[in-house]
């Protein structure tokens, strides 16, 4: 969490994540007062029912994410986006300024205007905030910023959501309303004078201002890199998914739990503490990279805790009880659980693909992906709303409805893995880092950022290559035997990889030559390759004299080498010692420690293999 707090009390963060949080808080103050005041004084405003009145309001606050998001992306990517976040703040100030209008005048129009004012602001601060922060933050800090932002996001969404009832609820509270609008507004404008400036990365953009065709040139860009598509789409559905529980919270309380307003509250606080918790695990559970294997993680527990929340829903409600006396019961209990948990898995879930969106997009298309993103996410969630509606009026349960939705998940989880399998080979990874052993490294900064290199590394092991894959952020090619390359399971990972099979000039000269052109190919594309220069696993411990196979693939693409060292491999699981790996589930190896080093890159030139064996033995050093 150390990454976080530096965050928070950096220029390069704090002033963008204050700004945005109180944002946030803002658009759920002034929401939610305007229903509740709507809900409950309906009939001296306007003659239409307060139901109608509830959705009528989120359609129009909805409304301008899919007529100026196109416009925002554009605008972010042309201009200076610290600017161009003053400029939402000083818009904010008048929202507000115009729902007091409203408010003192009880105009249902002016209302509804000031709703869509804020739904256009909203639009138009969404992609500064989210591209902003690959221009200010490092690369190992997009997952920790991204994190909090979320964390942040659901906070003021709580907050926000429970202070706009109360001031709605109280005598004076048209005029609490547009008074707490305007200091949360002007504090907001305050902090985002502190923002830095983001120089804008396509300065010379014409501006289009048809919403259509901007729409789908923003989709377009974003299908530029099918993982980023998937990613947005990954993002959409938790949103739906996320929006669709959110909705049913009164429903479900009243008529399931059998709890008054008090319980909703806790419902509510319960899920957002959640994912806030999940949120900034995020940054641990990966170590400060983008880490797509917590994607496959969150996406199991959202399906699994939202089925037990089908399940542990009770068959018949108390008598509108409160929180405490709801939370005297042992079923609110297994509820409140699964909800927390429902939560924390989002959070895994939707933070590293926000970071991933941020890291691989374009940064030219960088906002305009995030404002198709933002467009995707409102479509998805009128959808939602659309087909939770259906549902629950067919005679649908809210249990039954949520348990659909778990099944949906998966069925969503699974289409995206199988397009993208990525996602899964770094949940196998990570799975294997953090349940099978514990990873330190040292020296990884010694990996070029980009362009071709091939690494060498001692071989201990049969999981050598995933421990390596795991601790580098660039993918690695790496060449390995071609029996071990078609291992059942790991099969999958290596494939998904796009690893190398060899095997030796004796055994299948021809598959060894097609191996050589792989790798030429691989570093002509600027790849990285790894290879295991003493050509087996060792059985005793010791490195074994490396091959000359480096210096063919040297002489071809004369590219930087990478010495690293594997240590506290030996004698584990997976390893040879005593005998044939795998045939001893007792040895040292669940959450033992084990350490990768990484050496100074040596010149193709001077990458012997009798100076790269002796550079990784001196890496390794006595721990094997």
């Amino acid at each position: 969490m150390s990454h976080q707090s530096a965050l928070l009390r950096s220029r390069r963060f704090a002033p963008l994540f204050i700004t945005q949080l109180l944002g946030a808080l803002n658009d759920n103050v002034l929401k939610n007062a305007m229903v509740v005041l709507l809900t409950f004084q309906a009939a001296s405003w306007t003659t239409l029912k307060p139901e109608l009145l509830a959705n009528l309001a989120a359609g129009i606050f909805i409304l301008p994410f899919f007529l100026f998001s196109a416009t925002a992306g554009q605008l972010a990517d042309k201009y200076d986006k610290a600017a161009l976040a003053r400029f939402t703040k000083l818009l904010e100030i008048g929202i507000v300024v115009v729902a007091g209008v409203g408010f003192a005048m009880h105009s249902l129009e002016v209302l509804f205007a000031s709703l869509f004012l804020m739904g256009l602001q909203s639009a138009l601060f969404g992609p500064v905030k989210y591209a902003i922060l690959p221009q200010h933050l490092e690369s190992d800090e997009l997952v920790g910023g991204n994190a909090l932002i979320e964390a942040g996001t659901f906070v003021a969404i709580l907050v926000g959501t429970l202070l706009g009832g109360l001031l709605a609820g109280s005598e004076s509270g048209m005029g609490l309303i547009t008074v707490t609008g305007l200091v949360i507004a002007v504090v907001g404008y305050l902090s985002s004078r502190a923002i830095p400036v983001a120089v804008p990365p396509a300065p010379t953009l014409v501006i289009g201002l048809n919403p259509l065709t901007e729409t789908w040139h923003n989709i377009r860009f974003a299908r530029d890199n099918e993982t980023v598509f998937l990613s947005i789409l990954g993002i959409s559905w938790f949103w739906l998914f996320g929006a669709l529980f959110l909705a049913q919270f009164p429903a479900y309380t009243k008529e399931v739990l059998g709890g008054n307003e008090t319980a909703v509250t806790l419902l509510l606080a319960t899920f957002t503490f959640g994912i806030g918790v999940g949120s900034l695990l995020c940054e641990k559970l990966s170590a400060g990279r983008v880490e797509l294997g917590l994607v496959p993680l969150g996406s199991i527990g959202m399906t699994l805790f939202a089925l037990d929340l089908a399940f542990a829903s009770p068959a018949t409600p108390a008598a509108a009880l409160g929180a405490m006396a709801l939370l005297e019961l042992g079923s609110t209990w297994r509820v409140l659980i699964d909800l927390a948990l429902l939560g924390a898995f989002g959070g895994l879930f939707i933070v590293p693909l926000y970071a991933l969106v941020q890291q691989r997009s374009n940064p030219e298309h960088r906002a305009r992906i995030i404002a198709a993103n933002n467009i995707l996410n409102a479509l998805f969630m009128v959808v939602g709303a659309a087909a939770a509606g259906g549902l629950l009026s067919a005679g649908l349960s809210i249990p039954a409805l949520f348990a659909v939705a778990a099944v949906c998940n998966a069925a969503v989880a699974l289409f995206i893995y199988g397009l993208v399998p990525e996602f899964l080979l770094r949940f196998v990874v990570w799975v294997l880092i953090h349940i099978v052993y514990r990873l330190r490294t040292k020296g990884l900064d010694q990996v070029p950022e980009e362009g071709p290199a091939v690494i060498v590394c001692n071989h201990v092991s049969f999981v050598d290559a995933l421990v390596i894959m795991a601790a580098c952020r660039r993918p690695i090619r790496f060449v390995m035997d071609h029996g071990i390359f078609r291992w059942p399971v790991l099969n999958f990972v290596f494939r998904t990889s796009k690893a190398i099979p060899i095997a030796s000039a004796k055994e299948d000269p021809a598959m060894m030559e097609k191996a050589f052109d792989e790798v030429a190919r691989a570093l002509d594309a600027g790849d990285l390759v790894g290879i295991f220069p003493e050509g087996k696993i060792t059985a005793d411990g010791n490195i074994n004299p490396f091959r000359p196979g480096i210096t063919r693939i040297l002489a071809r693409n004369p590219v930087p080498v990478v010495p690293m060292a594997l240590r506290g491999l030996w004698g584990s699981f997976f390893s040879r010692k005593d005998g044939p790996a795998m045939s001893r589930p007792f040895r040292r190896g669940l959450f033992s420690r084990i350490e990768l080093v990484t050496g100074a890159v040596v010149l193709a030139a001077e990458a012997l293999p009798e100076r790269l064996q002796a550079d990784v033995a001196v890496l390794r050093g006595d721990m094997a």
